[in-house]
């Protein structure tokens, strides 16, 4: 089992890249330890010091620090210690606990071709840094999109809504006129 630690472009998150999938489809986010409830593994990741956020992706983790933490040096061992306990079980997290995604069967068309944009071209790309970006809503033009992990609190994340997301479903959905974070 490994465990590799990787910087992403926000400052105060890390990703943990594991070498097996924890988590079979979708992804998970806490923004608390409350909402880690029905998760113990999330609970104890939550127990190092001046963790904000937690986010699970199919084969990572990403710890989002509080802004006042100085340095990751209290954080990893406690992340990667539980890691490996979890990952020493062979179990896999349960999606379905949390359910975040867009695929909705009652979507207008137009929403379900941002979907698929979302899922084929925007979420691969967000993903390897640590991040997910989901699908909020459409309406007059302008995508609502929420974004998750690393991403939720990048300083870059206004750029990359504008200058890299709107850009793509502009070209690929031509209903699309703008986008907006939730």
């Amino acid at each position: 089992m490994q465990i590799d630690t990787e910087f992403t472009p926000n400052p105060n998150s890390l990703k943990f890249n594991l070498d097996r999938p924890i988590l079979e489809k979708g992804s998970l986010f806490f923004m608390n330890e409350a909402e880690a409830v029905s998760t113990p593994m999330v609970q104890e990741i939550f127990k190092a010091p001046s963790i904000q956020e937690v986010f699970i992706g199919r084969d990572f983790v990403t710890v989002t620090r509080s802004p006042e933490a100085e340095t990751w040096g209290a954080i990893i061992p406690v992340v990667n210690k539980v890691l490996e306990e979890y990952l020493s079980t062979g179990a896999m997290l349960d999606s379905t606990v949390q359910n975040q995604r867009g695929g909705n069967a009652d979507f207008a068309d137009v929403e379900r071709r941002i979907c698929e944009v979302l899922d084929e071209k925007i979420r691969p790309a967000v993903a390897r840094d640590g991040g997910d970006i989901v699908f909020h809503g459409f309406k007059d033009g302008v995508v609502t999109l929420h974004l998750q992990g690393a991403c939720s609190s990048c300083p870059s994340s206004i750029a990359t809504l504008k200058s890299g997301v709107e850009r793509i479903l502009c070209e690929a959905v031509p209903e699309v006129k703008e986008v907006i974070q939730a």
